[in-house]
């Protein structure tokens, strides 16, 4: 796994396909300070590509944004908990990488797999993603479609409509954007299986 956290890994991105499509669909997770734009920020963020029937075609490096000791020292204890365990504080704090450079080399790989505007942004409950994208990172935010495939959906209505299968994936939560992105493609492809009449 490739990792940004100083601006310099321009180069080190994992790719098995280069070709660009319409059709591929690009899968982006943040972890974030908080859940409030106007206050909270990004702390890290990453995308995987995958085509229409969600094979996976490139992964992109994870991007550690540096942020202020306030920024971090303001984190609820859910978050200073969450964060603290799987090391991306001490990530944060030693990043040199701002969000103007993580957007320009995200939208370098985006470019190698999908066209601007064409893909939705793919995740779970990725609305929240693309607000805080919107305030920090508008120019990516701008290279997806307006549109978002929320794995989510399907889970709101399987809990209703289809209690077993709602209860059929075990989500680990590691709250590492790279994890997390995975775990959606799999549990999009749990729903397509046994959820999504064919």
């Amino acid at each position: 796994m490739a990792e940004a956290t100083n601006g310099t890994n321009q180069n080190n991105l994992t790719t098995q396909n280069n070709t660009t499509n319409q059709n591929n669909l690009i899968w982006l997770d943040m972890e974030m300070s908080g859940l409030l734009p106007d206050s909270d920020r990004i702390l890290e963020l990453a995308a995987v590509v995958t085509d229409a029937e969600l094979n996976v075609l490139g992964e992109s490096p994870v991007f550690v944004i540096h942020q202020t000791d306030a920024v971090l020292d303001g984190m609820d204890a859910w978050n200073k908990g969450a964060h603290g365990r799987s090391g991306l504080i001490e990530k944060v704090k030693a990043s040199k990488l701002d969000e103007a450079t993580a957007t320009l080399q995200m939208i370098e790989f985006l470019k190698q797999f999908v066209p601007s505007g064409k893909s939705p942004m793919c995740g779970n409950s990725i609305c929240q993603d693309r607000r805080f994208m919107a305030r920090y990172m508008p120019d990516l935010e701008s290279y997806f479609h307006y549109r978002n495939l929320d794995v989510s959906v399907f889970k709101e209505l399987a809990r209703r409509w289809k209690p077993e299968i709602y209860s059929g994936f075990k989500k680990a939560s590691k709250h590492e954007a790279l994890a997390d992105i995975y775990e959606s493609i799999d549990e999009l492809k749990y729903y397509r299986e046994h959820f999504i009449v064919k």
